[in-house]
């Protein structure tokens, strides 16, 4: 990683990944490209408080999103300045598959078709 970030850089991108909720969305999403509903039934929180977290995150241009109908699918952005740091952090995180599988078995997989 040749590329180097200044201390408030690094600061501000902590500070959204100090979040659990965002940090577990991330990792989720660096396995999968996930609908806010899907988010809502992983965290059981309401859309507008997932929509907030991913609100922050795509401002920072941590995540991208794609409309398909009224919903939106968010992916990670590979674009971001600083995704190789971000990149580095989520693989050594835990897979969060297991939450994927869950919707799965329960039905809920991207249940905004």
């Amino acid at each position: 990683m040749g590329q180097s970030i200044d201390m408030e850089q690094a600061a501000n991108l902590l500070k959204l990944l100090g979040d659990k909720t965002r940090l577990t969305m991330l990792r989720i999403l660096l396995e999968q490209d996930c609908c806010v509903c899907e988010f809502v039934e992983i965290f059981e929180a309401s859309q507008p408080a997932i929509s907030q977290h991913l609100r922050k995150l795509r401002d920072a241009g941590l995540v991208k999103e794609n409309r398909r109908g009224q919903w939106m699918i968010y992916s990670l952005n590979q674009q971001y300045e600083y995704f190789d740091y971000v990149h580095l952090l989520l693989k050594e995180l835990p897979s969060q598959a297991d939450k994927l599988e869950e919707l799965e078995k329960l039905g809920k997989r991207i249940s905004c078709d």
